[in-house]
């Protein structure tokens, strides 16, 4: 039990700490231990079928059970939703990152759990249970948006290998008023607001990589176009002249999305000129 009290909220364990820690098994995204009377959830966000999601500080946790409908008498939802009166200590690990199991802290359930409609296993729909949770401490640990985005990015892959059937079918179950929300740790890269702006001025008006002009004016009368690192930021990239170009919302995106050698290119060559 020592152990337990030492690990802090946004540590992160792997599988083998973590059982050591709690005294639970290796597998399952609900792990009772006798040993330390403890009830690990782990809330996988990278290979579950479940649909979990924080909204508003709570984080709605799907409950035991991969195929067909769940009951809150089948083992570990019954030791979850008994959590307030049998003394059973529960604690929540998120997954974001393969095999990296970040720790939440203990929590405690915020509401009754209630049911609704998600795909099983096997793709059908059934009734699942959810249990509202929140960290006692009444503090979630924020993520870094590279890996929110990188968490995306994989899902997106995974989407795209499903039938349209597949896809319409999880569409219409995860269409919700309310949108999960996390809080996330931004980095961003201090940029010269003198590079960006000379830039700017250096396009006159006209996108640097297509040669069209700006999309509209903005506010202040200005062509309205964006700055863009030909080497990212990201990517160790110099924030400088030689380094920057002005381009319209649309070849900005295409940079990001496509990052293609010929347009290198041609910006360096601009540039350069």
């Amino acid at each position: 039990m020592d152990e337990i009290a030492d690990i802090k909220p946004g540590d992160e364990l792997d599988n083998e700490r973590l059982c050591q820690i709690f005294g639970c098994g290796p597998q399952g995204g609900m792990r009772r231990s006798k040993k330390t009377n403890t009830l690990v959830l782990i809330c996988n966000h990278v290979e579950s079928i479940y649909d979990d999601r924080w909204i508003d500080g709570v984080l709605h946790y799907t409950g035991m059970g991969q195929s067909g409908d769940q009951s809150l008498d089948f083992m570990q939802n019954k030791t979850l939703v008994q959590s307030g009166t049998n003394s059973v200590g529960v604690h929540l690990f998120e997954v974001h990152k393969r095999r990296v199991y970040t720790y939440v802290g203990e929590v405690a359930l915020a509401a009754q759990p209630y049911q609704e409609s998600q795909t099983d296993e096997g793709g059908h729909s059934r009734k699942v249970w959810v249990f509202p949770i929140v960290p006692k401490s009444g503090v979630v640990p924020p993520i870094s948006v590279d890996v929110i985005n990188e968490l995306d990015q994989r899902k997106a892959k995974q989407a795209r290998r499903l039938s349209d059937d597949e896809i319409a079918a999880k569409a219409r179950q995860s269409g919700r008023v309310k949108v999960g929300m996390q809080a996330a740790i931004i980095k961003q890269h201090q940029r010269s607001v003198w590079v960006a702006e000379h830039a700017k001025r250096r396009a006159q008006g006209q996108c640097e990589l297509c040669k069209e002009s700006a999309p509209f004016i903005d506010s202040s009368g200005r062509p309205y176009l964006e700055t863009h690192h030909i080497q990212w930021l990201a990517r160790a990239g110099a924030d400088t002249i030689e380094n920057t170009a002005a381009l319209c919302p649309n070849c900005h995106r295409r940079m990001h999305v496509l990052d293609d050698a010929d347009d290198l290119q041609k910006l360096r060559r601009l540039i350069d000129g």
